[in-house]
């Protein structure tokens, strides 16, 4: 395993994802040997499947961060060269977009069967990694639900020490002091989290596997279904990738760990063929072309958070996202793509720093910091209520 793999966990995400795992276990455990220590056989058991359940979490959390989603080499493209026009460029990564992948800003590389980047393994949850992925979704709450069961009721006794020791019941006895009774009430805290949060995570990503989708895909798909078609088309859009829900959980789940696929062949559902999704997306994106707007910036914006500066309504407005936001100059052109009510997104365009060509920045912005441009180079200043689809 690479030195580069082993930092990617030095990041605050595993690091703050693996303090919560092994405060819930250590702290479960110290209550577990007092409340239920290893004297009889059900004490054993019960430490035992208790261990068995940090093991697993912690065996997929790791393989699902070190394997990885798996990443498009850079130059790729297919192997006949006729397919390359039914496919996207990544001008970032120098290379084809394989079927099912997208290019991830925070790896900064082309991801194969992207679902999401997920700050807590530090990287995406793709192709490769997607069935440790939800392994570990599984088996954590199922942790936290046998320590919610060992940590409650030893807050119980810790609380009724006194009675155990003067009626002399003969049960174990949980000692805590002040610091310790706060901490396990803390991990008793962490644990009913990770059970809601973790839990509604597990069943989301069911729902995605059983159809066969990543996140991505789902909102594709849900574009595809309401774009206008043309007449060579078929009226109605069928997703190539739902092979039955059977079929699409062996998609993922295998007695190897791997998925079935080599990340770039796929299998279709009938009727379909390896670019029935690729076409849709570039169709998808001509006509978010055709909708493009150009923007000229009248005002600076810092590209923060938080522009106290802009008002009450834009910080009350801010994108429900993770997507970036864009620093702007006055005279900046921004090719705008989405409309919201306070803010707008787009393309900045800038010039490379070699002068050969182009780049663009990506991101969100105040609307009121620009301006559209028509057509004859006038500009136009919107309402702040106008929005477009």
């Amino acid at each position: 395993m690479s030195v580069r793999k082993l930092l990617q966990l030095f990041h605050w995400g595993p690091i703050l994802a693996l303090t919560v795992i092994f405060t819930i276990s250590t702290l479960t455990i110290i209550c577990d040997l007092m409340w239920w220590p290893l004297t009889s056989v059900g004490g054993i058991v019960n430490f035992i499947v208790f261990l068995f359940w940090n093991f697993l979490t912690l065996y997929n959390y790791f393989k699902a961060a070190l394997i990885g989603p798996g990443f498009v080499s850079p130059g790729w493209e297919p192997a006949d060269k006729r397919n390359r026009k039914f496919l996207q460029y990544c001008s970032l990564c120098q290379t084809y977009k394989a079927p099912r992948s997208h290019h991830c800003r925070k790896c900064n590389k082309c991801v194969m069967k992207m679902d999401h980047h997920c700050p807590w393994i530090n990287t995406c949850c793709g192709h490769y990694n997607h069935g440790y992925f939800v392994y570990f979704l599984f088996w954590a709450p199922c942790g936290c639900i046998h320590a919610t069961c060992i940590l409650i009721p030893s807050i119980y006794r810790a609380l009724n020490r006194h009675y155990y020791i003067f009626y002399g019941t003969g049960q174990p006895i949980v000692h805590l002091s002040i610091f310790g009774f706060i901490m396990v009430m803390f991990a008793t805290g962490l644990a009913i989290g990770v059970i809601i949060a973790v839990g509604m995570l597990f069943y989301i990503q069911m729902k995605s596997i059983l159809k066969n989708e990543t996140g991505i895909e789902s909102w594709i798909i849900d574009k595809a279904k309401d774009r206008e078609r043309e007449e060579d088309e078929d009226p109605v859009f069928v997703y190539p990738y739902n092979l039955g829900w059977k079929r699409n959980l062996r998609e993922v789940f295998t007695w190897s760990g791997l998925p079935k696929s080599d990340g770039f062949v796929w299998n279709v559902a009938k009727g379909c063929n390896q670019y029935t999704f690729t076409i849709e997306q570039i169709k998808q994106k001509a006509q978010k072309r055709e909708r493009t707007v150009k923007y000229t910036v009248m005002k600076k914006y810092s590209g923060s958070l938080c522009p106290i500066t802009k008002g009450c309504r834009v910080i009350c407005n801010i994108p429900c996202t993770d997507e970036p936001r864009i620093k702007v100059d006055k005279g900046d052109e921004v090719l705008v793509t989405r409309w919201k009510k306070h803010w707008l997104y787009g393309d900045k365009v800038l010039e490379k720093a070699d002068g050969k060509g182009k780049k663009r920045e990506r991101g969100w912005f105040p609307r009121q910091c620009a301006v559209e441009v028509i057509n004859n180079g006038d500009m136009h200043h919107e309402e702040p209520t106008k929005k477009r689809d």
